[in-house]
């Protein structure tokens, strides 16, 4: 899979984060951050790339992460971690509102994400 900073791959990358955990359940394994990269990446998922995703989303590795379509904060500095490092620019530089877009998309019976909301 070809990572961008747009909508529709953030849309593709909710999608396969939900495949991924009934994977990783199926499989009796945990669903962290680690076992995701993995589970992505294969052998290009070393300990600096673990580390560095870690890192950025401010998340330790091995830590059980919720579902996504019911703890979507987690999951959406997860995915702008990601996304950050496989494209090499800053986790500022991430598109929140095409990303916060693409988790109505995916998930579209949970409540929307509106973490940069403006207040009146």
């Amino acid at each position: 899979m070809e990572i961008q900073n747009n909508q529709e791959c953030f849309v593709q990358l909710w999608l396969r984060l939900e495949r991924t955990r009934r994977l990783l359940g199926g499989q009796c394994k945990r669903f962290c951050i680690r076992n995701v990269l993995k589970s992505w990446f294969g052998y290009e998922a070393n300990e600096d790339l673990v580390w560095e995703v870690c890192h950025r989303c401010e998340q330790e590795g091995w830590n059980e992460l919720p579902p996504p379509s019911l703890y979507p904060r987690q999951h959406r500095e997860l995915l702008r971690a990601i996304v950050s490092v496989k494209l090499g620019i800053s986790y500022y530089k991430i598109h929140l509102k095409a990303l916060d877009a693409a988790y109505s998309i995916a998930f579209p019976k949970s409540t929307p994400i509106n973490i940069n909301k403006k207040k009146k």
